[in-house]
């Protein structure tokens, strides 16, 4: 139902637009609300915050047109208002105009316009609201997609690039919050989740920061990438950085378990694949890199103990410069026949 809302000291008002447009209204085109003056608008609008088109005289009393066009832009820019009044010189339309008026018409009123008037105004408040609708759609688009799946769409041959798959150098950052499982088996999930995302917040600022991008989030743990230019040394700066500010943070207030939160990272360096992983049919595909330099950063993040930040023997090479790093044991993990070497980053 299109709402428009008249403001009209003048009582014959209601009385002519529910006769001219009697069919109109009848059949559900339009759905007409009345005020006598600007403050009897406001408390309509306030009620009814679905209304977005209005008619309004200029002269009435309490409120005036005029000054109900700078109420109403405070109150919402999306309402559109159409001023009809018997003053229609031009600098009474400069000023209505000015003050936002979408457009103006005169009395005696011609209704043939009028319903012109009232569906050029209706479809334009339609316009925007779509408008706005997108951009809400787009900004919660840009919370679950990879930013590189969004640059994707900017391009010309977007169908073509998005499912383009290459081989990168790159170096995977795994960071685990040590310890959490004790707050999600003991707090409500709305706690959990608070805290959680908390967290996240922190890793993804310093991730960022430093020239990275989070691939995924798994569980109470991050994957970061870091590609280009001193990708290695990028991934170390990042990953104490998140160490330190991790570590910052107090116990958490408000939960019945003794936590003080706490990360450990691994990382590792190397070739690896990056393209749209998942199920076409399905229709839910990951932007992602695979490879075994992901698989062994994870095996090296698992390996590490709180505050550790654990880094194979390819991203030692790159970052030995640096970096003050202190040989580890050797480890073996799963799927791999020999040891891997690793080294904790001391900052």
């Amino acid at each position: 139902m299109n709402k428009v809302l008249v403001v009209d000291d003048e009582q014959d008002l209601e009385i002519l637009i529910k006769q001219k447009l009697r069919r109109q209204i009848r059949e559900g085109k339009y759905e007409f609300f009345f005020a006598s003056d600007g403050l009897e608008a406001l408390n309509i609008i306030n009620n009814d915050p679905t209304i977005h088109t209005i008619l309004s005289d200029i002269n009435m009393p309490k409120l005036d047109g005029l000054s109900l066009l700078l109420k109403l832009h405070e109150i919402n820019p999306l309402i559109k208002t159409v001023i009809v009044s018997a003053y229609g010189d031009m600098d009474n339309i400069r000023l209505a105009m000015n003050r936002g008026a979408f457009d103006f018409l005169c009395k005696p009123i011609n209704f043939d316009d009028l319903e012109t008037t009232i569906d050029k105004t209706l479809g334009y408040v339609s316009q925007l609201q779509n408008t706005v609708q997108a951009l809400r759609e787009n900004n919660i688009l840009k919370m679950y997609v990879d930013p590189t799946v969004l640059n994707f769409m900017a391009c010309c041959d977007f169908e073509r690039s998005l499912f383009s798959n290459e081989t990168i150098e790159a170096s995977v950052v795994f960071i685990d919050i040590c310890g959490f499982t004790t707050i999600a088996e003991n707090e409500a999930p709305d706690v959990v989740v608070k805290i959680l995302n908390k967290y996240f917040d922190l890793i993804v600022t310093e991730v960022t920061h430093h020239g990275g991008y989070v691939d995924k989030f798994m569980g109470d743990a991050v994957m970061a990438v870091f590609r280009g230019e001193f990708h290695a040394d990028k991934a170390v700066e990042a990953s104490l950085a998140v160490v330190k500010k991790i570590c910052a943070i107090q116990k958490e207030e408000n939960v019945g378990v003794n936590y003080s939160p706490n990360v450990s990272v691994g990382i590792n360096s190397g070739e690896m694949v990056s393209g749209n992983i998942g199920s076409v049919s399905l229709k839910r595909l990951d932007y992602t890199v695979i490879g075994d330099v992901v698989n062994t950063a994870q095996r090296i993040q698992s390996s590490g103990g709180p505050g550790e930040v654990l880094v194979g023997e390819n991203t030692y090479q790159l970052i030995k410069q640096a970096f003050v790093c202190k040989r580890k044991e050797d480890v073996q993990v799963k799927n791999k026949t020999q040891p891997v070497s690793m080294y904790e980053v001391v900052e």
